[in-house]
């Protein structure tokens, strides 16, 4: 029901916009037609829906639509039908039943009063329910009794006929009896006893519901004499039930209560309904004065029977009684009041009777009393305007009747008239309050005072304390003659108390004085403070106050004891109060100055001040025990406190409110005189008094928190001691209570801080060293009490939040203003505070105002300028200058966005004008008078102090030169978000600078033309509006102009208003609401194309949020009422469309609007980062970004499976998730740079922040994989632990154990990342890499500065120090403390190995060595990493492994853990090395056994296993046979050599199994496959060595494979097998055709021979690329080459992609061309193995994205010593283009594609770099020799292509001479095109260094899967094989044992030495000699 409440009373606050949820309420209703029949149970639900459209309508006055009343209605006429209980729901309690009547009939009620014909068809047909209801005899009567029980509280309108119907069926039904009650019960009432309790309920009943018909219906006369007749009898009645005595009754308890409370309750409804009954109209005049005499006078009696009845003490009883003095007032008023007279004389008996039955103490007087005054005072009231003689004699008689009490007193018992005079005078105190009329007061008063001062309230006594209550409560009206008569008795009272002191010790006082003296009358002086509201009064009352705690201090300073503290101390509160509204900056008269010096002075020397130090260095705590001066001072200052508590908070409120107790402004000699006469001359405590004064002292030091030591006071006197010591309790506390904000509220803030009252004291001249010392001490202690107080209040919300902030720029802005005051030393603290202040709290660096304070400031002439002194001006400015800088720039080191979007926005709010677009130098002058304060706007020369400051001022990433140390905006992603905030985008490179002042200027236009287009639109329109409304106003007939127009209206008027009606007009909807629905449209547009796959103009979006940001920050400021849900939902849009689009473009726009939001209007900051948390948290959710946790998502290790990672092949995604990481990467900029805002001040928005990073880190973890987030990743991390230190700085102290779990997950999140192999990638941009390192760097450096932070050591991690148990993050712990201090270092240490990894990506050139490359670390430590690690996760382990591949303690522990723990990691392809080894399969080891559930790891990984080091052994081979099944064929194919070798091992046929199954699977694996066999079948020809038995049962084994491949294929398979390989049989066969050809006739020869082959099938493909099909061949293309022996050839053919359209057979599918060479003769086999690695390394450069070209073309041995080797297209050798061109490549290239410099040729100059690299590398791994210029080629791009692989590895020309010792080849020609410097030193060069360092540091990532592929073929009886150690030589060129910066290194110094080496040349020289190849 709740929820259905809350809805519907939103609806009715706009009912028309929520129409349709009305309307599905009311369709919950019961059904009409149910409702009529009853043949169905009402639901809960229903009549929750009834009750909720009831409370709909009656809220509701102007809704049109009937529907809702109709519903009621219905249910209203289905009533009757309720009164069984089979209409409820089950269950349901008849109490239920109650409160639903009771409810809806009250919504019924005020629906009728809203709708007048609802209230009319409701009349029309209530008289039958209630009837019905009457005439209810099921089973269920409580059912209608509750339902007459609710009507008789909330009555609907009845027809007169029906209430005349029902008047006399209640009279004769349930009151026929009670006419004769008298005559049944006789004179003791003895029928009461008989009457049932079902009769007297109705009777209740019965007269409540003819009450309410009397309030709504004129009844017939008869009815209504009858009902006078009823009610008079009960009124006699009640007189003498109330008479009957409790132990008359046979009843008693429980039964007796009831049956009372029940009669009680008829007599009080009796009673309403006979004084409704007389206060109707009636025409007999005379007859009806007649029946009110006696109706008054019956209820009078009734009244006293209530009063000595026995039962005067329930409640109904009082009820009963407020009932009758109710109808007495009311009888009394009726008839002009003609019977006040008669009434006040009965009255006052009565209120006497009252006073003397009430109590006198307790909680009150009671109720009856309370009605009594109620009475009197609308009896005074009322006959105070008619009759006032009556009234004042009223008054007079009752204030008569305390003396008239006091004579009977004398003559009879004390204790019976104390009562009546005690609450007599209570009454006529509360009279005078209630009525506040200064004649009553001056009626009352002087018997009150002739009573204290000379009759029996003189002496002592609760009489005299009761008279002076009273007289205060007169006074605090503030009648000005009662309030000084009050104020002059009770303080020449109190003083007279003092002067009792002497005496007080032999002869105690009576407890009523001490109450006097220690309550009554301090409480009457508050109550006199808090009651006066005249300015006047205030005045004097103050002076008054003042003056008497001055002579009271006085008088009691000689006394002993601690009679000082307890006289002064009650006065206290009194003080507080009337000074709770005194300015305390005001110039005040020197009188009331020294007033309040004199208060602060005794306060100090009676201790009254509260403990401004938290130490207790002393246990006294009684005043008893404070009789000693030292031990009063002392413990005054240190605690705990002595007085009482409320003294305490007195003295704080009077702090706010007293001004700075500056003596004089002349000689402290006269001031220390004037103190003196503060001592009484009897006083011990007197100057004179050198004990004392040390005391003084000594406090003095204590209070000052020993700034002043207490030596150095020697030359100060005790009385000036003391007043040091009132000054420092005064602005100690000043500070303590607020803040140090003051009562004053004037405009300007910085006169509120309380610093303007401090810095008093520092102005004072001819100040003594030791005194100014003091004072200095004072103000720093004042400040640090500040400082404390706004560091309590970080947990605040609302106002107390609000007023720690007001605090905090209050004193800043004070601070900035006292920058300009002549005095040195208050500039010099006015400097020192506000940075100390400004370090405290960094908030106020971005707070509005105080950042334009300062900047004016700049400008503004000092207050003192009126002296001509041109230096002070001078070094005013210099200062303010300098602070500018200081401020500006610590504000953009730790917020750049923040800070930048301050100086932008407010600017144009400042002037409300409307620029148009283009005018940039009118903004740029709004802009500087927002920083240089321009103080006109014409002004053609404006200053620029403040324009050239920040001219200088730029920040950038990296160091900064205008701060020192690491800052916020030296996050990468933080400058990135604050480039992005000014409107731009920011290319992270180390000379990057942002110009702070030149951003501000652009987007501060950018800001003003958007705001003024707005601006410009609304005014547009709202003229418009206007005159139509004019135009509307003018052609309207006006009032009393008739039917027609008048006659000023033209024709055309008259055509429009009257000539045709005009339909009403709808009512118009506000311009910014339609601007708000345009906009919310435009930006849904937007959303709508981004998730359909669309692009987004980013210029487009930009204007568009920029405009939608200047309509908000315009509704906002506007008065006009707005679509509020319009509003909302723009809102949200600017703040989700940007992670909804996610690309750079629109986070940066995103940026800059939620800047310009949050800056401009910062109540939106919790709005907006509640906004952004939510839509971080959806993409979250949606895997979006740095949360896209899906597989192929992961970057390179996805490209590279499963060759060199294992894993299922996968589709790349849609979009480019690097896009989306770099729009987390913004994101979480903007995010930290609002966080360095918010940390200090709004708990609101740390708790979004603490929501968003804890969903962040929640298991399970959505993190992307891809190597592109690592400094994404780094940063969200690195926000994290900036958040989780609050708790250390003391910010979120509350919540300091949920933060330790957030740490916690913070850092096993980071660990989490290192579980994946480390990687690279390389962005389009050069930006990227720097950017990726510096954010993973500083994630490390705050590690590593937590790390060595003693704070954290002490407050960090005792909450969970227990042992052995289940932590919610790291799960089981032995030792919280030392197991989470090994995890964070095991995490600093990868985060400084990988910001090294980075760094050297970032800048591979840069050969300094890293302090972490070659990390020192004991083997120990190692040992204790790999424990932690895989304690954590074991990936975490096996990645660490990977990281130090050749550390022995890391592999030697990570292999024991993996043994021990081998069921915990099957599901890890990685850990395989570990326990898969030689030895292990020797040993035959059991762990073995578990390689059947093992993941499948990578090909090459697999590959290793087929080696003789594993002997074939069957758990390894089923293993890896499992993993090749899991791959597909077509991924298995690349290694079909590697699986050839296998077969050498497969003892048990696995292998050859495997081969037959994938080759029934893929026909293009089983073709290669045939084809390898082929090409290893026999033995070469020049094998000079033995075959071993082990190769000739590996060559036997061969044909027989093909054979079973073959004799498995089936009909189809065997087709596509027999034409594909005829068809290359028969061109293959044209080699041997045309050897015994002449050369000059072997081109026809081929071509004849081509044109007899015939394409069988448009299904062929070439044996080199499956992927391509043979759609023709060019028979003219034929050309033999050259060769010594044999002949090969080179053939066209016309291929088409197999993944093209199947069914484009046009001669156009014919445009790809593949030309290939066949070779007969050659081993190609070789070739096949290095184009292999070459392959592998292109598809490693790829994954990663980096730019190096290699190009494998196929080559395929088909039988032995037959080949195809695909020919690189538009290709040509260097030798052949030595041929045709005279020069080197420089100069060809120059020919080729242009001069130098020309696009064309540098394009060609960048391929041909990036091609030499890739080769570069490819080269150092290979070592490929014979590299003369026939075998490099060039193509029609520039780029470079090694060929012809006949010499690797070992092997070179000239019978292993190795010539060419350089590791590649770089000629002298080369060398040109590559350092046009020819010295190394080239931008060309560097690209190449670089691209050859990180091509060779991604080689050495993949380095094990190279070395397998290779080492694969060892016994394949390669040459490269022949000779050495290959795969030895092989692993060294990787260098693993070098760390990446090493190896960068390493490649640069290669590079070098192959840079021109001579042996390059000298071999270019032989080949030209030997071969005639162009050199």
């Amino acid at each position: 029901m709740e929820a259905l409440t809350e809805l519907c009373d939103l609806i009715s606050k706009n009912p028309n916009q929520y129409s349709s949820k009305i309307a599905w309420i009311c369709k919950r209703c019961p059904p009409p037609g149910s409702l009529l029949v009853g043949s169905t149970r009402i639901s809960r639900f229903q009549l929750n829906a009834v009750l909720a459209t009831a409370r709909f309508i009656s809220q509701c006055p102007n809704y049109d639509d009937q529907t809702p009343r109709k519903t009621v209605l219905e249910f209203i006429r289905s009533i009757p039908l309720s009164f069984g209980q089979s209409y409820w729901p089950a269950s349901f309690a008849n109490a239920s039943i109650a409160s639903f009547y009771n409810e809806f009939l009250g919504y019924v009620v005020k629906a009728a009063e809203l709708y007048q014909d609802f209230s009319t068809d409701v009349a029309g047909f209530m008289g039958g329910i209630v009837f019905a209801a009457l005439d209810d005899g099921g089973s269920d009567l409580g059912i209608s009794r509750a339902f007459l029980a609710a009507l008789s509280e909330s009555f609907p309108h009845i027809i007169p006929s029906d209430a005349n119907k029902l008047v006399s069926r209640l009279l004769e039904s349930f009151l026929g009896n009670c006419s004769t009650a008298s005559t049944l019960s006789g004179i003791d009432g003895s029928n009461f006893k008989d009457e049932s309790m079902e009769t007297l309920e109705k009777q209740e009943i019965a007269f409540n519901l003819i009450d309410r018909v009397l309030d709504k219906v004129q009844i017939d006369p008869d009815l209504l004499e009858r009902i006078r007749l009823i009610t008079k009898e009960q009124l006699r009645l009640v007189t003498s039930f109330l008479k009957i005595r409790k132990h008359d009754w046979t009843e008693q308890g429980s039964s007796l209560k009831a049956r009372i409370n029940m009669k009680l309750s008829v007599y009080k409804a009796a009673v309403k309904l006979k004084v409704r009954s007389h206060v109707a109209p009636d025409s007999d005049g005379k007859q009806s004065k007649k029946l009110l005499h006696g109706a008054l006078a019956l209820l009078v009696e009734a009244a006293e029977a209530c009063l000595y009845s026995v039962w005067r003490k329930m409640r109904t009883c009082e009820d009963l009684f407020n009932s009758l003095l109710d109808g007495i007032s009311k009888i009394a008023f009726s008839r002009g009041g003609h019977l006040l007279r008669v009434l006040l004389i009965r009255f006052k008996q009565l209120v006497l009777l009252t006073c003397a039955q009430a109590e006198t103490s307790g909680s009150g007087p009671g109720a009856m009393f309370d009605s009594v005054l109620k009475t009197s005072c609308e009896i005074i009231e009322y006959g105070w305007t008619k009759d006032r003689t009556p009234v004042d004699t009223f008054i007079m008689g009752l204030a008569a009747s305390i003396r008239e009490h006091n004579d009977y007193e004398e003559k009879d018992a004390k204790e019976k008239a104390v009562p009546v005079q005690l609450n007599v005078i209570w009454l006529l105190a509360e009279l005078n309050v209630q009525v506040n009329k200064s004649e009553v007061v001056d009626t009352i008063l002087p018997l009150f005072i002739e009573n204290l001062e000379e009759g029996d309230a003189s002496t002592p006594g609760l009489l005299r304390l009761r008279i002076l209550d009273a007289v205060s409560r007169m006074a605090s009206l503030g009648f000005e003659k009662s309030y000084r008569e009050v104020v002059v008795l009770m303080m020449r009272s109190y003083l007279s108390k003092l002067s009792s002191i002497g005496s007080a010790e032999s002869n105690p006082l009576p407890e009523e004085a001490n109450s006097e003296r220690l309550e009554t009358l301090p409480a009457g002086f508050e109550l006199i403070a808090r009651g006066l509201t005249n300015d006047k009064l205030r005045v004097d009352y103050r002076q008054r106050l003042l003056s008497l705690c001055s002579d009271v201090g006085l008088a009691a300073e000689s006394k002993s004891g601690s009679c000082g503290a307890d006289f002064m101390g009650p006065l206290l509160p009194a003080v507080a109060e009337i000074c709770s509204d005194f300015d305390p900056t005001v110039d005040v008269e020197p009188s009331l100055l020294k007033l309040f010096r004199n208060l602060w002075f005794y306060i100090a020397l009676f201790g009254l001040a509260p403990p401004v130090l938290e130490s207790l260095k002393l246990n006294s705590s009684t005043s008893s025990s404070a009789g000693s001066t030292t031990a009063v001072s002392i413990q005054a200052v240190n605690g705990p406190y002595m007085w009482n508590p409320q003294w305490c908070s007195a003295v704080k409120r009077i702090s706010q409110g007293t001004p700075p107790l500056v003596v004089s402004s002349v000689k402290w000699l006269e001031d220390e005189l004037e103190l003196n006469a503060l001592h009484n001359p009897g006083s011990r405590r007197g100057n004179g008094n050198e004990k004392a004064a040390a005391s003084q002292r000594a406090a003095l030091s204590a209070a000052l928190g020993g700034r002043v030591e207490v030596w150095s006071m020697s030359t100060i006197s005790g009385v000036k001691a003391t007043y040091l010591l009132a000054v420092a309790f005064l602005e100690i506390i000043r500070f303590s209570s607020n803040g140090g904000l003051l009562n004053c509220s004037p405009g300007s803030m910085a006169s509120r801080s309380a610093f303007s009252c401090t810095f008093e004291y520092l102005k004072s001249p001819n100040v003594v060293p030791a005194v100014f010392q003091c004072l200095m001490a004072i103000v720093h202690r004042a400040f640090e009490t500040a400082l404390s107080w706004l560091d309590d209040q970080v947990f605040e919300t609302g106002y107390p939040m609000d007023l720690r902030e007001s605090a905090l720029v209050v004193h800043a802005c004070f601070l900035i203003k006292s920058l300009s005051q002549r005095d040195d030393h208050v500039r010099e603290v006015s400097v020192k505070l506000l940075s100390q202040l400004r370090d405290r709290f960094p908030q106020i660096l971005w707070n509005s105002s105080c950042l334009d304070f300062l900047l004016f400031s700049v400008h503004n002439d000092p207050p003192s300028a009126i002296v001509s002194d041109p230096a002070w001006i001078s070094s005013v400015r210099s200062l303010y200058q300098k602070i500018v800088r200081e401020w500006i720039i610590i504000s953009l080191s730790h917020a750049p966005c923040t800070s930048q979007g301050l100086l932008q926005v407010h600017a144009p709010k400042k002037r409300n004008l409307y620029f148009p677009v283009g005018k940039t130098i009118q903004i740029f002058y709004i802009l500087q008078e927002k920083l240089c304060k321009a103080n006109m706007w014409q002004r053609a020369q404006p200053t620029t102090d403040v324009v050239s400051l920040l001219s200088e001022i730029r920040i950038g990433p990296g160091k900064s030169d205008c701060w020192s140390g690491t800052k916020t905006a030296n996050i990468p992603a933080v400058m990135a978000a604050a480039a992005a905030s000014s409107g731009g985008n920011l290319n992270l490179t180390e000379a990057f600078n942002l110009e702070v002042l030149s951003t501000a200027i652009v987007s501060a236009t950018v800001k003003c033309n958007h705001s003024g287009e707005i601006a410009g639109m609304t005014r547009l329109y709202e003229n418009m509006e206007k005159a139509d409304d004019e135009f509307e106003g003018a052609s309207s007939p006006g009032p009393g102009s008739g039917s027609g127009p008048g006659p000023g209206l033209s024709s055309f008027s008259r055509l429009i208003s009257g000539a045709f009606p005009q339909p009403p007009q709808p009512k118009k909807e506000s311009f910014g609401s339609i601007l708000l629905n345009k906009f919310v449209r435009l930006l849904q547009k937007f959303v709508f194309s981004a998730e359909k796959g669309g692009d987004v103009d980013k210029s487009s979006f930009l204007e568009t949020c920029s405009q939608a940001a200047a309509l908000v920050l315009s509704t906002l400021d506007s008065d006009s009422k707005t679509n509020v849900e319009s509003f909302s939902q723009l809102l949200r849009l600017l703040c989700w469309c940007p992670a909804y689009i996610s690309t750079i473009d629109a986070m940066e726009t995103g940026i800059f609007i939620w800047t310009w939001l949050v800056s401009a209007a910062p109540q939106l900051g919790p709005v907006v980062l509640a906004e952004l948390v939510d839509a971080w948290l959806w993409t979250i959710d949606t895997k979006r970004g740095l949360f896209a946790s899906d597989t192929r998502y992961s970057g390179p290790a996805a490209k590279l499976r499963p060759h060199l990672s294992p894993g299922e092949p996968q589709s790349p995604p849609d979009k480019d998730p690097v896009q989306q990481i770099q729009a987390h990467k913004l994101w979480i900029g903007f995010l930290i740079d609002r966080f360095e805002v918010v940390q200090h001040d709004s708990i609101v928005q740390l708790l979004l922040l603490g929501r968003m990073l804890q969903a962040t880190t929640k298991l399970p973890w959505k993190f992307s994989r891809h190597p592109a987030a690592a400094g994404t990743f780094a940063t969200v991390m690195l926000f994290g632990l900036k958040f989780c230190s609050c708790q250390y700085r003391g910010s979120l102290q509350k919540v300091r154990s949920g933060l330790q779990l957030l740490e916690d997950a913070i850092y096993r999140a980071s660990l989490g990342w290192f579980a994946h192999e480390p990687e690279w990638f390389e962005a389009d941009h050069g930006t990227f890499a720097h950017s990726e390192a510096q954010s993973v760097s500083s994630f490390a450096q705050f590690l590593q500065n937590q790390q060595n932070d003693p704070k954290k050591g002490e407050n960090g991690n005792s909450w969970f120090d227990l042992k052995d148990q289940f932590h919610p993050v790291w799960g089981p712990l032995e030792n919280y403390t030392i197991d989470r201090e090994k995890r964070i270092q095991l995490l600093l240490m990868l985060c400084q190995h990988e910001a090294d990894r980075l760094d050297v990506w970032a800048q591979p050139v840069n050969s300094r060595e890293s302090t972490n490359s070659r990390l020192r670390i004991s083997s120990e430590k190692w040992i204790e990493y790999a424990r932690t690690a895989f304690a954590v996760d074991p990936r975490i382990a096996f990645c660490l492994g990977s990281r130090f591949p050749t550390n022995p303690y890391l592999k030697a522990e990570i292999t024991q853990l993996v043994q021990l723990h081998i069921l915990e990691v099957r599901d890890i392809p990685e850990a395989l090395p570990y326990f898969v080894t030689p030895k292990a399969v020797d040993e035959n080891s059991p762990l073995l056994q578990q390689l059947p559930y093992w993941a499948a790891c990578s090909i090459t990984q697999a590959l290793e296993f087929f080696t003789p080091a594993y002997k074939g052994h069957p758990r390894v081979m089923a293993y890896i046979l499992r993993v090749l099944e899991s791959y597909p064929p077509s991924k298995v194919t690349f290694f079909m050599p590697q699986l050839i070798q296998a077969l050498r091992y497969d003892d048990e046929m696995l292998i050859e199994g495997y081969l037959l199954r994938a080759a029934q699977r893929s026909d293009v694996f089983a073709h290669i496959l045939i084809w390898q066999l082929q090409g290893e079948t026999c033995a070469p020809e020049q094998s000079k060595e033995a075959i071993s038995a082990k190769t000739q049962a590996f060559l036997a084994l061969l044909p027989v494979v093909r054979e079973h491949i073959i004799d498995g294929f089936g009909p189809e398979a065997h087709d596509v097998f027999r034409r594909e390989f005829d068809f290359f049989e028969k061109v293959t066969s044209i080699s041997g055709v045309l050897y015994p050809l002449p050369k000059e006739e072997r081109r026809d020869g081929i071509r004849r021979e081509l044109e007899k082959i015939q394409l069988d099938g448009d299904d062929l493909y070439l044996p080199t690329a499956p992927n391509k099909l043979v759609k023709g061949i060019q028979v003219n293309s034929g050309i033999p080459l050259q060769s010594a022996a044999k002949v090969p050839i080179m053939i066209t053919f016309d291929v088409a992609d197999r993944d093209g359209d199947p069914k484009d057979i046009k001669p156009q599918a014919c445009i790809f061309k593949a030309s290939i060479i066949i070779l007969v003769g050659d081993d190609c086999r070789q070739d096949v193995l290095a184009l292999q690695v070459i392959s592998l390394l292109k598809d490693i450069f790829g994954a990663v994205g980096l730019n190096l070209y290699l190009y494998p073309y196929g080559v395929l041995p088909t039988d032995p010593e037959r080949g195809i080797i695909e020919v690189v297209p538009n290709s040509r050798s260097r030798s052949q283009m030595g041929e045709t061109t005279d020069g080197g490549l420089y100069e060809i290239f120059q020919q080729d594609f242009g001069p130098v410099g020309s696009p064309g040729f540098e394009t060609a100059r960048e391929n041909f770099i990036v091609s030499s690299a890739g080769y570069a590398v490819a080269s150092l791994l290979l070592q490929p020799k014979d590299r003369h210029n026939g075998n490099l080629l060039f193509d029609n791009e520039g780029r470079l292509v090694h060929i012809d692989f006949g010499f690797i590895l070992e092997t070179s020309p000239g019978g292993n001479m190795r010539f060419e010792n350089a590791h590649f080849k770089l000629s002298h020609e080369m060398t040109q095109l590559l350092d046009p410097s020819g010295a190394m030193k080239s931008d060309t060069w560097h690209l190449f260094e670089s691209l050859c360092v990180k091509g060779y540091l991604l080689a050495r990532r993949h380095m094990n899967g190279i070395i397998n592929t290779v080492l694969m073929m060892v016994e394949s009886g390669l040459p490269c094989f022949s000779r050495g150690d290959p795969i030895g030589n092989l692993r060294k060129r990787f260098r693993p044992e070098m760390s990446e910066r090493e190896a960068a290194n390493h490649m640069i110094h290669i590079c070098a030495d192959a840079y021109n080496k001579w042996t390059t040349a000298g071999y270019d020289l032989i080949q030209y000699l030997q071969q005639g190849i162009e050199k």
